[in-house]
């Protein structure tokens, strides 16, 4: 997959695309739909899919000091993008200046000189532009205009999670605010992920028994409320089950906010200065602050045991899913 950062990355000779534009934090399952009807379109039509995003998030250039809390990277949007059959990714600096392009010079400078849409894949409340004043329906009548079609793709309603909500971004942070990974986990069809460089904290973990990777994420990172979670920890191509603690560990009257991962039963892991990511599968207990430190330490054992409990559970059920899609695909090709 093609990544291009900013119009003047675009091949010169590029041809006609189908594109869809949006800023896509997350790529949950809302914005899975969008793209791979995107893709989905751009294969009929023997042409490229591309996905327009910005960076930075365009609220903090509009409303500074507002930038909401991102659901994934960059990159991990892209590396999710590509997984969906995307062929091209193009993160537009997103200044004050292109803040101020009306919808119709966009089009313009991006869909018709740049990308040569031949089609325009969104939500149905897609806007874009100056003052976000471009609809889908002046996308449409913009088709007509310069030769692309526009097709307009509804998105998912969320189950109990959500409480019948569109799939969305702003929910999905909600949740993860909140401390309800797995609620997150639904709309995302992923475990919510964090990721950072481990750096050297207090090591008190070490001398209890327990050593974490203490994860300096990165900025405007979504993390979950604080308290213990079940989950993995990928470091050098691994996914390691483990124990989650976010907070500002009470116990020793810590203020900072952490994250720190605890690879389970594993020894002599050493992985300061490496970037890892921690995934979120499910909230344990909440951040407390304990009599004695003997307490803690049998809390600590108790904590490990379950999130042991909950990945392994998970993993089989994954496993589980995987054999039962195979067995599908398997009595769809015989019949076929």
């Amino acid at each position: 997959m093609q990544r291009w950062r900013g119009l003047e990355d675009i091949p010169h000779d590029w041809g006609r695309s189908v594109v869809t534009i949006g800023s896509y934090d997350g790529v949950h399952r809302g914005h899975q739909l969008i793209i791979r009807h995107a893709v989905d379109r751009a294969r009929a039509l023997g042409v490229p899919a591309v996905v327009v995003t910005f960076d930075p998030h365009p609220s903090e250039v509009v409303r500074p000091g507002s930038h909401p809390p991102l659901l994934a990277p960059h990159h991990r949007r892209a590396e999710l993008m590509a997984e969906l059959g995307v062929d091209a990714v193009l993160v537009l600096p997103f200044t004050t200046e292109f803040s101020k392009l009306s919808p119709a010079e966009f089009v313009v400078k991006v869909l018709v000189d740049k990308l040569h849409a031949k089609a325009v894949v969104e939500g149905p409340n897609f806007r874009f532009g100056h003052k976000a004043a471009g609809t889908v329906q002046f996308l449409a009548e913009q088709g007509k205009v310069y030769d692309f079609e526009v097709e307009v793709v509804d998105l998912y309603v969320s189950g109990d999670a959500g409480g019948g909500e569109p799939f969305s971004s702003t929910l999905t942070r909600r949740l993860v605010a909140e401390g309800d990974v797995e609620g997150a986990a639904e709309i995302l069809g992923r475990p919510h992920r964090v990721e950072g460089v481990v750096v050297r904290g207090a090591q008190r973990g070490r001398d209890l028994g327990f050593p974490t990777a203490n994860v300096e994420t990165l900025p405007h990172t979504a993390i979950p409320a604080d308290g213990v979670y079940a989950g993995w920890l990928h470091a050098q191509g691994e996914a390691m089950p483990a124990a989650i603690s976010v907070g500002t560990n009470p116990q020793f009257d810590g203020t900072e906010r952490t994250v720190e991962a605890y690879a389970i039963d594993r020894v002599g892991l050493d992985l300061y200065g490496l970037h890892v990511a921690v995934d979120f599968l499910a909230f344990v207990r909440g951040q407390a602050k304990f009599d004695t430190l003997d307490d803690l330490l049998e809390q600590m054992g108790r904590d490990v045991e379950r999130c042991k409990e909950l990945v392994a559970a998970a993993e089989q059920n994954a496993q589980k899913a995987a054999e039962q899609a195979g067995q599908q695909s398997a009595e769809q090709h015989r019949d076929a």
